[in-house]
């Protein structure tokens, strides 16, 4: 019998899993995103993939777009200050770390390019007297207590500390000079050592329920017992810092920095949705992208 195959005949077909796995292949070439490029300059994903990490988001996919976002910037920035013939040579912040060359770059671009005006003493004092509740300081106290530590979750601790601190608020309201050589005895707080003081407390130093005691404490009274999520307490209220707003020359200052770093971020913003607006950019998309937003 003849084994040798004729010309005429058909070839023989291709096995079935080499058929699926170029299917497979192909539906992965399909689905795969495209390359995104800048002017021409392909952002490598694994470029992408390491810089996710420094942008935090609900979920991988938007830190992805966020990672991949930053980088098409920074590579049309780097384009600008190469067509610009930009140099500059690294300089070191505050705390000592040296920019790296890129990073010299990017700043002398941004200092050439981006105009920052200075908001002048009427627009400061103007800002100021739209905005007075911003720069208000805020009530202190200057509080004493005594904690009977117990968690919430354990209902037979915190009953007792219920208790005892219910039989020594009785024995404060007949004696409440003996606040701090009590809290000594009985506090389980590190302030017992100095007789429960606590020092001046601001907004937020304490818990939410323990503030709300405070803040309807006339000086010199002992509240009843307070409990909060490290126990119950009885507080002392010693001395009212009361609100006051800040006169402009206290924070002159501070309005000047933020007038130049709101209006540094929006010029910048606006630089880049020009620079975006020029660009050939694929693969993702940019806002100000079609319309570049110059004002």
């Amino acid at each position: 019998m003849d084994t040798h195959s004729h010309p005429h005949e058909a070839p023989a077909a291709a096995p079935a899993d080499a058929k699926v796995s170029l299917d497979i292949l192909m539906q992965r070439v399909k689905a795969a995103p495209p390359p995104i490029t800048v002017n021409g300059v392909v952002i490598p994903r694994q470029a992408i993939a390491e810089e996710v990490q420094h942008f935090p988001a609900e979920n991988p996919a938007q830190a992805w777009q966020a990672a991949a976002r930053g980088l098409v910037l920074r590579e049309l920035l780097m384009q600008e200050a190469r067509r610009l013939e930009i140099t500059a040579r690294p300089e070191a912040d505050a705390d000592g770390r040296m920019e790296t060359e890129e990073d010299a770059l990017l700043r002398a671009l941004v200092e050439r390019e981006v105009a920052v005006p200075e908001a002048d003493e009427a627009g400061l004092r103007r800002f100021y007297g739209n905005n007075t509740l911003r720069f208000v300081a805020p009530a202190l106290y200057e509080a004493d207590h005594i904690l009977f530590a117990a968690r919430r979750d354990d209902d037979a601790a915190f009953a007792a500390a219920r208790e005892r601190a219910a039989a020594l608020a009785a024995v404060l309201a007949a004696e409440p000079s003996r606040f701090a050589a009590l809290a000594r005895d009985f506090s389980g707080c590190p302030s017992a050592t100095v007789g429960g003081s606590l020092g001046q407390i601001g907004p937020g130093e304490t818990t939410p329920d323990f503030e709300a005691a405070l803040a309807v404490l006339e000086e010199g009274a002992i509240s009843p017992p307070v409990e909060t999520r490290y126990g119950v307490h009885l507080i002392r209220l010693n001395r009212k810092i009361p609100a006051r707003q800040l006169p402009f020359e206290a924070v002159r200052d501070t309005i000047a920095r933020y007038l130049s770093d709101h209006v540094r971020r929006q010029a910048t913003a606006q630089y880049l949705a020009l620079l975006v607006g020029r660009a050939t950019i694929q693969g993702i998309a940019l806002d100000g992208a079609a319309t570049p937003l110059v004002q």
